[in-house]
């Protein structure tokens, strides 16, 4: 039995890879200083939860296959240490996942926004069809108990591939390590200033993830994103530009047009969905999956957990809650976009927390510039604690005003201080967009049902 140790085992990522070779027969060990859910009740669920918190260099031997390091750890950790000092094989979660594929087809979706719902789609069709597929997604998806799945049987290894870094000492993104087959670069738009502190180094991240494509591969690309069609225009290997997918809207309804004219009533929607179609399409194609398959699959796709996800709807007052987890301008231009044009004929009210690094930096709050105009009341939700957890100057409501260039935006600093004003404001024939990679200081699902359909 091959026995590996996990150093920050609670992450997201991390927790799945654990459970997934657990399922596989791995022995997997694990430490954090601190579990969240839902990460604590599936470990535990798969007895591998650790027996408690903190780090314990002394578990560690030279019995132990490999060390798999996660991000959230220091590079003082003491059983990081400890494995160097025994000459352990330590691992990075996506060194680790290409240690696991090296010998499968693997397709890599890139790109600053819609890789999770690109994966997701991908994933959807591939079940569909009958392929055995292994994968990583960053997403919880309908029909899928866990993100991460490997076998010794499946040909295939799809793989959302983050441009985040990869680990605390091995500091390059983490889509550097899967070498594709298949890549995707589902459009460019800067983000993780914290790393990349100019666009031309976020850039040249993608340059470099191209050029890591397979002999014999080939990169599929949003070829309505300059900057990611200058990067396919230098590519070694095939390239195919898609587009948006032709559609139509008829009421709360998106169709989709068909090459051949017909039409396709699907779950989701939103211009940047329409792409994302087209993008995992072209992949379909590429593993031998024709369109009349695709079409078939994918019209009862959902989307994947947090991305425009329809939380719950009320019929009587006219209310839809949505959350989403855009955090980028990009991100938060395009959800605002596909909710106001899906429901035209709806008060649209846009809450938006500054959670990320990027966010919360005044370095970058100008990129938000005019991304909330588009809704009939923008809040954005801004949490001095979060502020200080990444050692970051507070900004005033002015300057967050003045960034989003949006002079009626109203900002907030606390969840009491959010209820209190959704409760003020008209909650009738209302579509609220709830965007963040947080969770609004712990606003829940029920706390929003409360307010939008009573």
């Amino acid at each position: 039995m091959k026995k590996v140790h996990f150093i920050a085992v609670g992450g997201s990522a991390m927790h799945n890879l654990a459970i997934a070779l657990h399922r596989k027969g791995y022995e997997v060990t694990g430490s954090d200083d601190e579990i969240f859910e839902p990460s604590r009740t599936r470990l535990e669920k798969e007895g591998i939860l650790p027996k408690e918190f903190g780090w314990h260099p002394e578990v560690l031997d030279d019995s132990y296959e490999a060390v798999i390091l996660g991000m959230h750890a220091r590079i003082d950790n003491p059983e990081l240490v400890r494995a160097q000092e025994l000459g352990l094989k330590i691992y990075s979660y996506p060194e680790y996942l290409y240690e696991q594929s090296k010998d499968k087809i693997r397709i890599v979706i890139g790109g600053s926004h819609g890789k999770t719902t690109i994966t997701s789609m991908i994933l959807h069709v591939m079940k569909q069809a009958g392929i055995e597929t292994d994968f990583m997604v960053g997403a919880q998806l309908e029909g899928f108990d866990v993100m991460v799945r490997l076998s010794e049987t499946a040909k295939y290894m799809v793989i959302e591939g983050d441009e985040y870094l990869t680990s605390p000492i091995d500091r390059v993104p983490k889509f550097h390590k899967y070498h594709p087959h298949i890549a995707v670069i589902s459009g460019i738009g800067w983000d993780h200033v914290n790393v990349f502190p100019t666009f031309d180094c976020y850039l040249e991240q993608f340059r470099i993830f191209v050029n890591t494509i397979e002999k014999g591969g080939c990169l599929i690309y949003d070829g309505n994103d300059p900057e990611a069609a200058k990067i396919a225009k230098d590519a070694t290997v095939p390239t195919y530009g898609y587009e948006i997918h032709p559609y139509r809207t008829d009421g709360d309804d998106t169709i989709l047009i068909m090459p051949n004219g017909k039409e396709e009533k699907v779950q989701i929607f939103g211009e940047h969905n329409m792409k994302n179609i087209n993008a995992a399409r072209y992949v379909a194609k590429q593993v031998g999956i024709s369109d009349e398959q695709f079409y078939e699959a994918i019209k009862t796709f959902k989307g994947a957990a947090r991305r425009l996800e329809l939380l719950f709807e009320n019929k009587a007052k006219g209310n839809l809650v949505f959350r989403d987890f855009a955090h980028a301008p990009s991100k938060v231009l395009a959800t605002v976009k596909a909710l106001r044009e899906q429901y035209a004929n709806k008060n649209l009210l846009v809450v938006f927390e500054l959670h990320t690094y990027s966010s919360l930096s005044e370095v970058f709050i100008d990129h938000y510039a005019h991304c909330l105009d588009n809704c009939d009341k923008a809040v954005v939700f801004y949490d001095p604690h979060a502020v200080a957890i990444k050692k970051l100057e507070m900004m005033t409501d002015e300057r967050i005003v003045k960034g989003f260039q949006r002079s009626d935006l109203q900002v907030v600093h606390s969840k009491d201080e959010l209820v209190k004003l959704l409760e003020s404001l008209k909650r009738e024939n209302m579509v609220g967009g709830f965007m963040s990679s947080g969770d609004f200081n712990g606003l829940t699902t029920e706390d929003l049902k409360g307010l939008y359909n009573n």
